[in-house]
């Protein structure tokens, strides 16, 4: 059989994990079950194991029946996210308030399904580490298990990833050097002013009407002090104020998330978001406190890895699957940490089939499309051959 013939017939069994996984979702570093059955099927597959990076991470050593000094890494993530699911499938998530809206169960199973395949054949030169990781949706559960030693633990000459795209049709794969996707960094501004009675706002400072105008106001730092051919995005998730509708209160809060694609020009927002908050908030006699937090790089692809990534999805899909040209996203990843770290490259799978899979992620109607395991499980195949010869 062809490598693409193997994973499709892996495909019952991986579809299996996959739905086992979607009913068991498991929040950011809380991953125990999880990581304990990719842990049991690494072993049961005669593959090394170490547990325990980053707090719920896996790490699979398989060394090829060629010897070969050359190594290379492939990373699935395993969390879901704190969402109640409403997609009334037999295998929706059986935890209120948990789901995989976001196709990690998915990733994992892929990636189980190349584990298998290739702990069968080992026909490749050198060794692969199998990086199953807890905790990226806001946790950074990459830099967790890089904080734990994982690139000293487990040496790689390159390291590749991919995601599910429901904007993509399935079987396309969309890869180009430079940047994926954006930087995602969060805030909180919490406006202070004095409270007072409804019926008297003279005798105080509205936090109410002050962070209004700050929601407005924030809009022009990316309209008035980044050059409009670059790319960057503020939006405002949260805002929490007041007890009481007949109350002014002293302080209202803002959070929300920055985004943007280049170094330089994330460097720039955060100094122009403190200057925009700081002097808005102070025309209404308030003050602001402000907490920026850096979270996660852009995820950027190295050229030659990339030039790999796409020769693997090319050999596994036809030329035609691969997409160079699409657009980088302005969500975030924290696979970005490890491309920090170590020469790599992230793809993104598309898996709209049509009447599936077309369902937006960090959706509760979302569920990942099954018909991706075989391509996504014989990408990573492919690349441990082509990259391990």
């Amino acid at each position: 059989m062809s490598l693409r013939q193997h994973l499709e017939a892996l495909t019952p069994e991986m579809t299996a994990w996959r739905r086992d996984f979607h009913a068991h979702p498991e929040l950011g570093y809380e991953e125990h079950r999880t990581s304990a059955i990719v842990a049991e099927k690494l072993r049961e597959w005669g593959i090394e194991v170490h547990t325990g990076l980053g707090g719920t991470g896996v790490v699979g050593v398989l060394r090829g029946k060629r010897g070969g000094n050359r190594a290379i890494g492939l990373r699935a993530d395993m969390d879901a996210l704190p969402m109640t699911e409403a997609t009334g499938l037999p295998h929706a998530s059986t935890t209120p308030g948990r789901m995989h809206a976001c196709g990690h169960d998915g990733h994992t199973s892929m990636l189980l399904g190349a584990a298998k395949y290739l702990a069968e054949t080992r026909d490749f030169s050198g060794t692969v580490h199998l990086i199953f990781q807890p905790a990226e949706e806001s946790l950074a559960g990459a830099k967790a298990m890089i904080d734990d030693g994982l690139f000293e633990r487990f040496p790689c000459d390159a390291v590749y990833g991919l995601h599910n795209e429901p904007g993509l049709p399935l079987g396309k794969v969309s890869v180009h050097a430079g940047t994926m996707l954006a930087a995602i960094d969060y805030f909180s501004v919490t406006v202070r002013g004095k409270a007072t009675h409804g019926a008297r706002p003279h005798l105080g400072v509205d936090a109410v009407v002050a962070a209004s105008q700050v929601v407005g106001a924030l809009q022009t730092v990316v309209s008035r002090n980044i050059d409009p051919l670059e790319t960057a995005v503020i939006s405002i998730g949260q805002i929490h104020g007041g007890t009481s509708d007949i109350v002014i209160p002293d302080a209202v809060e803002l959070r929300g998330s920055v985004r943007t694609l280049k170094p330089e020009i994330r460097d720039a927002m955060e100094p122009a978001f403190r200057r925009v908050v700081e002097n808005t908030v102070a025309a209404f006699g308030a003050t602001a406190d402000i907490e920026y937090r850096r979270a996660y790089p852009p995820t950027i692809n190295t050229p030659l890895e990339t030039e790999r990534a796409a020769l693997a999805a090319a050999t596994l899909l036809g030329q035609d699957a691969v997409l160079p040209d699409e657009p980088p996203i302005t969500a975030g990843e924290d696979f970005a940490f490890m491309l920090e770290k170590c020469p790599g490259a992230y793809v993104m799978f598309g898996q709209n089939g049509g009447d599936k899979g077309g369902t937006p992620v960090h959706n509760i109607h979302y569920d990942f499309n099954d018909d991706l395991l075989p391509l996504g499980a014989g990408y990573l195949a492919q690349l441990v051959e082509q990259e391990l010869k």
